[in-house]
């Protein structure tokens, strides 16, 4: 599929052109955008051995195309079709190190100079029914794309998503390989930390060639709402996922939002990476007050097994999981690790700053059982800073800047680090 998709979505959108009336409503209601990205990023390592990398980073600019079409009818399928292009340049020298922004050789131990990534996905709807085929953007509990660096982290297959049946969403997928956000191709499944490109320099194919997916959400009132998602990574490991969330306005000026969410992972099929027996139970809950809003959150890893490294399973090329609640630089996803954070943001919304946003939250995990039966710990803050200029010729122009702290006592492996990252982004539309 990986290898035809493209063609798929260009020769079908040629086909619904074909015709003056499609043609116009294929046009009409597409949506196209120029994205700019500048993005820097520095990590500095508090490395005791003074003969490995002390620190990396990069700067780089990036643009993507971002077009969407509208819905040409071909009888009771409505067709279309999206392109994503994207293209990053490292404006900044090369200093031999891999901070997972743009490709690495491994041989040379030379980053690229840039990276460029092209995308399309056929589209096809009846009703409030939907499949796309190609490139994938998933947003669900079970995989999710990751927009975290410079380029996009996506993926390839089909994903189907119904909304027919009233409050409920259904979700099938299939997904047969990932283009990590610093990689310029599709690689099979691996898991992290086995990376998709280290072998000795050698692009390393993984073992598992698709990851099924299915998945229901239900709102059972306007106020309470259930989910159940299952993945199958073939030949790695097996995933149920079960999520709660109650959102309920309490005033003019009040609300609150929780949810509780359940993972269970088991290893699938030949098990080629071990054996896998985890569980996470994560927790979080916030209270927004007007321009203000307090969340705190509980995480706790069970399970007999885990990876090599005995971690929730992720995916190689830097999956994200953003839903565990304590997702972060330090993941917090140990052996039997227990894990807390708090965090404020203040929303100038309604001030002489309209547009900022400031938050600051900090993680701390304890617990952490190591190989030699010893005991770990690690604590994370961070501060980010948002600004989007509101109005004006340059309305829609914005800034971030996050500063990310990071302290473990007793992990084998990790060492102390500070990071910050500065984005400048702007979106033009067509």
């Amino acid at each position: 599929m990986r290898r035809q998709s493209l063609w798929i979505a260009m020769c079908t959108a040629t086909a619904v052109l074909g015709t003056t009336a499609t043609h116009a409503a294929f046009v009409e209601d597409s949506q196209v955008q120029l994205k700019f990205r500048n993005f820097f990023l520095d990590r500095q390592l508090d490395q005791p051995d003074k003969t490995k990398p002390q620190d990396f980073g990069s700067w780089s600019q990036a643009v993507t195309l971002d077009a969407k079409s509208g819905y040409a009818e071909l009888g009771p399928v409505q067709v279309g079709v999206d392109v994503l292009a994207q293209y990053a340049l490292r404006l900044s020298g090369d200093r031999g190190d891999n901070d997972y922004v743009m490709p690495y050789d491994y041989n040379s131990k030379e980053q690229a100079r840039d990276n460029a990534k092209l995308g399309a996905t056929l589209k096809a709807k009846i009703s409030q029914t939907e499949l796309k085929v190609g490139e994938i953007l998933p947003m669900s509990p079970v995989v999710h794309f990751d927009p975290s660096r410079q380029l996009l982290t996506t993926f390839e297959g089909a994903w189907l998503e119904s909304k027919d049946l009233k409050n409920t969403k259904l979700t099938l997928g299939y997904l047969d390989g990932v283009n990590a956000r610093y990689e310029n191709q599709v690689h099979d499944f691996g898991l992290w930390p086995n990376e998709l490109n280290m072998d000795k320099g050698k692009v390393r194919e993984g073992d598992s060639k698709s990851m099924l997916i299915a998945g229901v959400d239900y709102q059972v009132t306007p106020e309470l709402a259930a989910s159940y998602f299952y993945a199958d990574v073939d030949n790695i490991y097996r995933q149920n996922y079960l999520g709660l969330a109650f959102n309920k306005k309490l005033d003019e000026h009040n609300k609150i939002a929780t949810h509780i969410r359940y993972f269970d992972n088991q290893d699938s099929g030949d098990a080629i990476y071990g054996a896998i027996d985890n569980q996470a139970l994560s927790l979080r809950g916030a209270w927004i007050h007007d321009n203000h809003t307090i969340d705190a959150g509980y995480q706790q890893i069970f399970g007999d097994t885990g990876n090599v490294n005995a971690m929730f399973p992720t995916l190689s090329g830097w999956v994200p999981q953003p839903y565990l609640v304590n997702w972060s630089v330090a993941s917090f996803i140990r052996k039997d690790e227990r894990s807390w954070s708090l965090g404020y943001t203040y929303d100038f919304k309604d001030t002489f700053a309209k547009g900022l946003t400031v938050t600051a939250r900090h993680y701390d995990g304890s617990n952490i059982k190591n190989n030699n039966g010893t005991r770990g710990k690690e604590q994370e803050d961070n501060l980010i800073v948002n600004y989007v200029i509101p109005e004006g010729k340059l309305k829609g122009l914005g800034f971030q800047w996050m500063y990310i702290n990071v302290n473990y006592a007793n992990v084998p492996g990790f060492v102390d680090l500070t990071e910050n990252r500065i984005a400048t982004t702007y979106t033009y539309k067509f």
